[in-house]
């Protein structure tokens, strides 16, 4: 595979560990900021929001520069955001120091999987996209638990220090690794791409999308006073913790695309529906130190088995605006992070306690399914075919 992936698979790396690492050092940001744990969530629910409007926005805007130029230009972005986080004298100017950094999240992977589809053979597109998005999931597996240790010793301003050198490395490795006649924009037919993203059965995706994360986030954003304050577990073993998360995303991850790639509506179904049995389930083990570590691994897998089967569908359905459409599903998960945020927040200040973000979350979590099975119902035999086989599509 050329250098060029790995290069961008670091800049997913530093991208998806500065989404992720706020959620274990909200109980620090909480007491240096002097705001509530609720409050600090709300930084989640910032960042998220940012690459909701930043993400078609930007891919639209950018869509006629040169390729290479957009992904350096969004990597400098991250880099500014993370060191105006590192310097934040208040909460104000760190939750609009997240929305910064996150305008440069959704498009960075739409621009970028395009880019490395253009680096190799057709029929290697979809390991150079998985490898490009590896650097996601070891942000997940290495970065946030890394982050949490940083943050935790060192205090949580250090944390974003490390991420904006990794953005600092990244801008270098793209300028030095990616050619610059790949991946030149050609322009966007922008009402042309309206039209495809606003047909209902994308719609219908990406409100699956939404609803599904929203109830990950309910819970997944307030991990950490969960499992210090309900399990009883010690500060220092969240990091550990969260390893053991991170090892469930790329497992369900790889799940979820093997499972989608047999039968998609099937596995949009079963992987909703186990979501919503191990979000419900953990409310009644979350006083027990190991089945509680136990089931943060299963959350891992089932919340991560969910993306491939959700990205595909509304890739599925999106014909000719699928960059459009990876952007602003892209955006739709992220969305989904910032209501699970507020909603678990809500939760919280209204006297409900940390143990009942679960069920809360499962609800949220079967709403989505609710609406995958609407879909299923609504479905034309024709949609269930794959875009270069249905009759009279559009060039």
């Amino acid at each position: 595979m050329p250098a060029a992936l790995y290069a961008l698979a670091a800049g997913a790396f530093g991208i998806g560990t500065t989404e992720f690492v706020i959620m274990g050092l909200l109980m620090q940001v909480a007491a240096d900021l002097k705001v509530s744990i609720a409050t600090a969530g709300l930084l989640i629910s910032g960042y998220a929001l940012g690459v909701f409007v930043g993400a078609p926005v930007l891919t639209v805007a950018t869509s006629r520069m040169p390729r290479k130029s957009v992904l350096i230009g969004l990597m400098a972005i991250f880099t500014l955001g993370n060191v105006c986080c590192a310097l934040a004298p208040n909460y104000l100017t760190l939750l609009l120091a997240r929305v910064v950094t996150a305008l440069a999240h959704g498009t960075f992977f739409g621009v970028g999987a395009v880019v490395v589809t253009g680096l190799v053979a057709a029929d290697r597109r979809a390991s150079a996209i998985s490898i490009m998005f590896t650097g996601l999931t070891l942000a997940t597996l290495l970065g946030v638990p890394a982050g949490a240790w940083l943050g935790l010793h060192f205090g949580w301003r250090s944390t974003f220090w490390a991420v904006a050198v990794i953005g600092v490395i990244a801008m270098m490795v793209i300028a030095m690794l990616v050619p610059a006649s790949h991946g030149d924009g050609k322009g966007i037919a922008v009402r042309d791409e309206l039209r495809a993203i606003g047909h209902p059965a994308v719609l219908r995706g990406l409100l699956m999308t939404v609803l599904g994360f929203a109830g990950v986030f309910t819970v997944f954003t307030y991990i950490q006073p969960i499992l210090t304050q309900v399990t009883g577990f010690a500060e220092t073993a969240v990091s550990p913790i969260l390893l053991i998360f991170g090892v469930g995303l790329i497992a369900g991850n790889l799940l979820g695309g093997k499972l989608a790639d047999r039968k998609l509506m099937p596995a949009l179904l079963l992987t909703l529906v186990v979501l919503i049995l191990v979000l419900g389930a953990m409310t009644f083990v979350l006083h027990s130190k190991t089945l509680t570590v136990l089931f943060v691994g299963l959350l891992g897998i089932a919340a991560f088995a969910t993306v491939p089967p959700l990205q595909l569908w509304v890739l599925h359905q999106a014909d000719e605006a699928q960059s459009l459409a990876s952007s602003l599903n892209i955006g739709a998960f992220n969305l989904g992070n910032a209501l699970g945020a507020w909603l678990g927040g809500e939760v919280v200040a209204q006297g409900l306690g940390l143990g009942a973000l679960t069920w809360v979350a499962a609800l949220v979590t079967f709403a989505g399914l609710l609406v995958a099975l609407w879909g299923r119902q609504r479905e034309t035999p024709i949609e269930r075919l794959p875009l270069n086989a249905r009759p009279n599509a559009e060039p």
